[in-house]
């Protein structure tokens, strides 16, 4: 049998599997929905996390449980890693696929309670349901369809659940990091783009603080003897805008402006903080090098300049090896009936640390749904099904290096 034909062939029963599952994902996305799991919210995190491990657990997985100290007196959610080995080992082509979804949401305690799951036709709705419950269960029901299957043939799978992804994963980030290290491919389980795409490529996000200095004077008797920090400030603002536009895919916003304490003193100091976007490590860096020359021409005399790099983000880089992976994931779509689109996000996620230690990644392979972060957010149910199976067959396809 041909290579397309045994591809087909295991769509088409993996496919029947997912079908087979599609009440108890909407049983089980019902229950997930229904905890409550902001970010800021640990216990409702921990909620979710016990469901996740038990059901990690069942598939087979060696589960480890990850606790974060508290930070400034807030404690994060837990985090969880699942491995699971193979029968194929890296030494005979096998492959290590990691799989990250998160179980934080932007919602408050309440929600779910204020608006709780439901479903009209298609479509499901609820606080989560889309970004990233559904993603995140998609994931987990892709693993069961593989295990009824017997599809083994992987060096290991590694399920990443994280706690704190929508405030950009303070505690988490190192533990994705590290769990990225060594392994061959990255799948992102946040949800398909409204139209079905995929995710190949996110920006990345630069966060700086510019600090201008300048010198205090009575504004009234001798504002000679002042520097306006203010003013330096805002002439900074303007030519910090104006870089939008000198390079593709690279923006600047500056979003926090601080300047003075009375309108009687000539203003000693200001501060901006300033949000960089881009598609490349490349773009950050020529954006970094521009905010750095305008600092140092300061419109006020006697004012000065400090630029801080608060945080790097890395780009999701659409590159070769994550082109690649498209391909494969187009053909199984094709395999089990559907035709897959790719675009390229401003918004960042946990992928772009997984790609950001060098691993090639994929994302948006949940199901598709929309309105994130929003009362109307919402999941589209007869999606499931076939968004499970294109999953599985990937995974499949990327965890033995003979299908290349």
């Amino acid at each position: 049998m041909s290579a397309p034909a045994r591809r087909r062939e295991l769509a088409t029963e993996l496919l029947d599997l997912a079908r087979a599952r599609r009440s108890a994902y909407l049983r089980d996305l019902e229950t997930l929905v229904s905890i409550d799991s902001g970010s800021y919210s640990a216990t409702g995190v921990d909620k979710v996390a016990n469901w996740v491990e038990r059901r990690l657990g069942l598939l087979g997985f060696d589960v480890e449980r990850v606790s974060f100290p508290p930070e400034a007196g807030q404690r994060s959610g837990d985090a969880l890693i699942g491995r699971r080995r193979g029968t194929l080992p890296e030494s005979q082509g096998g492959r290590r696929i990691l799989l990250a979804g998160h179980m934080d949401t932007v919602f408050e305690d309440g929600t779910a309670a204020a608006r709780p799951f439901r479903t009209d036709g298609s479509l499901a709705y609820g606080p989560g349901v889309s970004d990233d419950k559904g993603g995140l269960l998609a994931g987990l029901t892709a693993l069961e369809v593989l295990a009824e299957h017997g599809t083994e043939a992987y060096d290991e799978l590694v399920f990443l659940a994280t706690p704190d992804e929508e405030i950009g994963s303070p505690a988490s980030r190192g533990l994705i990091e590290r769990t990225a290290t060594g392994v061959h491919y990255g799948l992102g389980l946040e949800c398909a783009r409204e139209n079905g795409d995929l995710v190949i490529a996110r920006k990345g996000v630069a966060d700086f603080r510019l600090t201008v200095t300048g010198r205090a004077a009575h504004a009234g008797i001798e504002p000679e003897r002042g520097s306006n920090a203010a003013l330096a400030a805002a002439h900074l603002i303007v030519a910090l805008q104006a870089l939008n536009g000198h390079w593709a895919d690279v923006t600047l916003n500056v979003g926090v402006v601080r300047a003075g304490t009375r309108a009687n003193i000539v203003c000693p100091e200001a501060e901006l903080r300033v949000e960089v976007r881009a598609a490349t490590t490349a773009g950050v860096r020529r954006m970094k090098r521009a905010i750095q020359e305008a600092a140092d021409r300061p419109a006020v005399p006697g004012t000065s300049v400090v630029v801080e790099q608060l945080d790097l983000c890395p780009p999701m880089e659409e590159t070769p090896a994550s082109r690649r992976m498209l391909d494969k994931a187009r053909q199984a779509a094709r395999a089990v009936g559907v035709e897959l689109g790719a675009t390229a996000t401003g918004g960042v996620g946990d992928a772009n640390l997984i790609a950001g230690a060098g691993v090639p990644t994929l994302d948006g392979l949940g199901p598709i749904g929309g309105a994130d972060h929003t009362p109307q957010e919402w999941l589209d149910i007869s999606s499931v099904p076939h968004r499970v199976a294109v999953l599985a067959v990937l995974i499949a396809s990327l965890g033995d290096v003979r299908n290349a």
